[in-house]
């Protein structure tokens, strides 16, 4: 027997849409210029004088859909007899009769949806008078559903409907008319059992994958586990593949274009909670994430660590609910798995192949290669840490690799608002945490994936909307939950592993982070890194040698990377740093450390040495950079002051008094040397607008011209304190900066928000477009060569006043001008002839600047 509920869904649109068409009357010529909803009483062809159907034709309409949908069903799975196909067939037609006397308007109906929509024309339908048993009244209910569906989506494709009214319910409709056409290709007849059972099966899923939890955060109850529909982030995949460069696309859409995906992810990167995504929208039936791939199928969501057990062989299909504890395992009908496996229905999510032991690896490969060889046509994901298995690892098994790519700016800001409003916590919150988090370097820096913005989030709110206020409390915090909270709190210590405690794997990394440091090394050999660890181990009793401390550090720490074969690195440029200045000043490396004051790279070794030190340990690292003849040891000792928990009040004055003599700059080329620096410490520095309340000199000016040299996030988070300065000299010289940033997140921070819209220089189409995406500008300066076309599509003409071209060749003729209604001047660095300016238009004042030498 077949679900009676379920027929009535597998009815194509090529089917029920022409059926469907018959009920309404056809546009007639100049419909489109009707500028007013249409009742759909008055758009039925069966009523008024017009009538292009026959009432009883209503009724044939009916039994038409009926025997297609029983036609559809096959035989042996009609779940009523022929007397209630009958029934069935008149009361359909008596609900779709009653289009005739609805008076509400199409874009009403629209907005009711085909669930509303279809109740209203049940409600004319007195079904207990037709005799339906339970199963034919279902079966009436899904054709009902089915045909409202669809008569909806008629009335948006019509040319009489006011789209603009209701576009957003318009796609959702026709979203689901295509995910209908997809379900039915690839639903095949299911039994009423295997129907019913994925049913409970899909809600099962979406309820214990439906929350996303973040682990090792010294939080309250509440904020480490919030709804997934609302906290989950679109990631980027990265595909590099060897003569075509990298491609990226949005990781829930990798399935869409391989079947067999091995993704990659550094620990806290999103594996997981895309695997959980995944899940709950296959599980889902509104098919409201235009994932078309994912229609129809069911997900089987596999955690290596729970299904992978010691001796024991690796689950066949039919146990894979109960490998991995599924409450209703038990109520699988046999045979269903494999079933759903041979109809090419599954979407495998195998989750965290780094989480079991190396020697168990080999067996999974083997595991994966035997199902998707038996099992072809099927949806398969397998996650990773990236050193876990080597390139190519899956590629004989026909395995496209991926790695999650590091989180956007955007993405950032998209995650922290996110999380204050699914954590109950003030919008106010997420906003300041965001600019925290943009003027900090170092937080900027942490900030690039789920796992280290949730911790600065839950950092932030437990400390009441502040961040601790020196960073190795922030690096210490971070640390815990990366090399001892997160892992133990899942589980994910196989007995055969070796489990290193969180003081020794401190002291083993930092090791290695000094030795990368002296030797001014982004990453080592593996080799070099094996022999470090290997001498360490017996210090601290360590067994296995080398090669295990180092696997053991690259699989659990979450801090150490192999970029290639044989090449190590940390994960996190700020935890070497951290790290490698806590050995440093363990090792009473204060000479080296100074050494090398004047390179950018030891600023934040520095600064944390700072931080590690004893007292007169830091007093003595304070008068030496204070000392120093260069404007950098200066700058150094002030950002590093507040870093040093104890100092003796003349030491602070003594660092005071040297800053002072270069904050703030007082002329341009003061602004430009201590751009030259080129540092961000200076931005902790620099006072901002709310102290410059003096306006008779250009302080504020030359503070926003040195900020703005530097071409960094801070220092564009930096800026934006300035962007509503009301000196016009101010908001030049952000004007004049946008060059030095990110085209298009400066022109969203700042010249947005720039109230007096000073003059923008612009060098090429990108630029114009940038412009354009704010709703234009007033006063625009065209650097270089230029195409007309580019300039008059891409200006914004009503925005328009002032225009300037200083191209290095004379301008084809000037009648263009005329698309800008408001232009008053345009300035030409050119050669201009008497009938090019004749074709100036006579409301714009034309200067030219004659280019001598050309």
């Amino acid at each position: 027997m077949v679900d009676p509920a379920a027929l009535g869904a597998r009815l194509a649109s090529s089917v029920v849409a022409p059926l469907v068409k018959k009920l309404f009357v056809k546009d007639q010529p100049g419909a489109g210029l009707v500028g007013r909803p249409v009742r759909i009483s008055g758009l039925v062809s069966f009523r008024g004088e017009k009538r292009d159907v026959a009432p009883k034709d209503v009724e044939k309409i009916a039994d038409e859909l009926v025997r297609r949908a029983l036609q559809a069903a096959g035989p042996g799975e009609r779940p009523v007899d022929a007397g209630e196909n009958i029934a069935v067939r008149d009361a359909l037609a008596r609900s779709l009769a009653a289009l005739g006397t609805l008076t509400i308007e199409d874009y009403e109906a629209v907005a009711l949806g085909p669930e509303e929509f279809a109740r209203r024309l049940r409600e004319h339908t007195p079904v207990a008078a037709f005799g339906l048993g339970a199963d034919a009244e279902a079966f009436y209910d899904e054709l009902l559903h089915t045909a409202a569906l669809h008569i909806l989506n008629f009335f948006t494709q019509r040319s009489t409907y006011i789209a603009r009214q209701q576009t957003g319910q318009s796609r959702q409709l026709a979203r689901l008319v295509k995910a209908i056409d997809v379900l039915l290709e690839r639903l095949p007849s299911r039994s009423a059992e295997d129907a019913a059972f994925e049913e409970r099966y899909a809600a099962y899923i979406t309820t214990r994958h439906g929350s996303l939890t973040i682990y090792g955060l010294d939080i309250y109850a509440g904020t480490s586990e919030w709804p997934l529909d609302t906290a989950y982030l679109s990631l980027q995949a990265t595909r590099d593949r060897p003569g075509e460069g990298a491609t990226q696309v949005a990781a829930e859409q990798v399935l869409a274009q391989h079947d067999h995906v091995l993704l990659r992810g550094v620990a806290g990167s999103g594996k997981t909670t895309l695997v959980q995504w995944l899940a709950v929208t296959a599980a889902d039936r509104t098919y409201a994430h235009d994932l078309t791939h994912l229609v129809g199928r069911v997900p089987f969501v596999l955690p290596m660590r729970r299904i992978v057990r010691p001796g024991a062989e690796l689950p066949l299909p039919s146990d894979f609910l109960t490998a991995v504890g599924c409450l209703v395992a038990g109520e699988q009908p046999a045979g269903w798995v494999e079933r759903v496996l041979r109809a090419r229905r599954g979407v495998l999510l195998v989750d965290g192949m780094d989480e079991i032991s190396e020697d168990r690896r080999e067996s999974a490969k083997r595991w994966l290669r035997d199902l998707t060889r038996t099992f072809p046509g099927n949806l398969w994901l397998v996650t990773s840490r990236p050193s876990a298995v080597p390139d190519e690892w899956l590629a004989a098994a026909g395995f496209a690799e991926l790695a999650l790519s590091p989180m956007s700016r955007d993405g950032v800001a998209t995650f922290v608002r996110r999380w204050h409003r699914a954590a109950d916590a003030g919008e106010a919150v997420g906003t300041a945490l965001l600019s925290a988090v943009r003027g900090a370097a170092e937080l900027n820096r942490l900030a690039t994936n789920p796992l280290m913005c949730g911790m600065l989030c839950a950092l932030h709110r437990d400390r009441r909307g502040f961040l601790p206020q020196d960073r190795k409390s922030l690096y210490e915090a971070a640390l815990t939950m990366l090399l001892e909270r997160r892992d133990v709190e899942r589980e994910l210590y196989p007995a055969s592993d070796t489990r290193i405690a969180y003081a020794t794997q401190i002291q083993l990394l930092q090791k290695l982070a000094w030795w990368l440091i002296r030797n001014s090394r982004a990453e080592m050999d593996r080799s070099d890194a094996v022999h470090i660890l290997a001498e360490a181990a017996p210090a601290m009793n360590l067994d296995g040698g080398g090669e295990a401390v180092y696997a053991s550090l690259l699989l659990r720490s979450g801090l150490l990377r192999e970029p290639a074969e044989g090449r190590v690195h940390f994960l996190h440029r700020t935890f070497q740093d951290y790290l490698g200045a806590r050995l440093a000043v363990q090792e009473l490396d204060f000479d080296l450390l100074l050494n090398h004051a004047d390179r950018t790279e030891w600023e934040d070794v520095i600064l944390l040495a700072v931080a590690h030190a004893r007292p007169r340990e830091a007093e003595s690292m304070l008068r030496r950079l204070t000392g120093r003849a260069t404007p950098r040891g200066k700058l150094l000792a002030a950002a590093a002051l507040p870093y040093a928990a104890e100092v003796a009040p003349e030491v602070r004055d003594l660092v005071g008094a040297a800053v002072r003599s270069l904050i703030p700059p007082r002329s341009t080329a003061d602004a430009r040397g201590l751009a030259q620096v080129g540092s961000d410490l200076i931005l902790d520095l620099l006072p901002g607008p709310e102290e410059l309340t003096d306006d008779t000199d250009d302080t504020a000016y030359h503070v926003v011209l040195a900020a703005a040299q530097l071409g960094s996030e801070a220092a564009l988070n930096f800026l934006t304190r300035f962007r509503h300065h009301h000196r016009m000299e101010v908001q030049l010289a952000l004007a004049s900066s946008w060059s030095l940033f990110d085209r298009g997140i400066y022109t969203r921070e700042i010249l947005a928000h720039l109230p007096q819209q000073p003059p923008v220089a612009v060098r090429g189409p990108d630029d114009l477009r940038a412009l354009r995406s704010i709703g234009g500008w007033r006063e625009i300066l065209v650097l270089g060569p230029y195409r007309v076309e580019d300039l008059t599509e891409l200006i914004v003409g009503e925005r328009l006043v002032r225009l300037a071209l200083d191209a290095p060749h004379p301008v084809e003729g000037l009648a263009w001008l005329s698309a800008f209604p408001h232009l008053a001047d345009v300035s030409v660095y050119a050669d201009v002839t008497e009938a090019e300016a004749r074709q100036v238009p006579a409301h714009v004042s034309l200067n030219t600047v004659r280019r001598h030498g050309d």
